[in-house]
């Protein structure tokens, strides 16, 4: 099963430090391969969304569109959760 979503990430600070670090957290919990790309920076290059070096890599600032893709058993439950915390501003609002 696969399932993807696209959304703008409208955290003050993008997706770094501490949004990352909660954005990677949850992914973790998915037994799915989530992979996330930066798709304002042209998204040809795609990152683990379980992995904290490669989502914050991808330079992702207020403002930008990512998309959020899934593959696996639990992957639209993965990007239906994913795509609620980046809206949610990752709890910041």
């Amino acid at each position: 099963m696969a399932a993807s979503t696209e959304v703008t990430v409208e955290h003050e600070h993008g997706l770094h430090l501490r949004p990352a670090a909660d954005f990677v957290r949850l992914a973790a919990r998915f037994q799915s391969q989530i992979r996330v790309s930066n798709l304002t920076r042209g998204g040809n290059r795609q990152a683990s969304a379980k992995s904290l070096l490669e989502v914050t890599s991808l330079g992702v600032d207020r403002g930008h569109r990512i998309r959020i893709e899934a593959e696996g058993g639990d992957a639209e439950e993965a990007v239906v959760q994913l795509r609620r915390l980046v809206e949610s501003g990752f709890g910041a609002g």
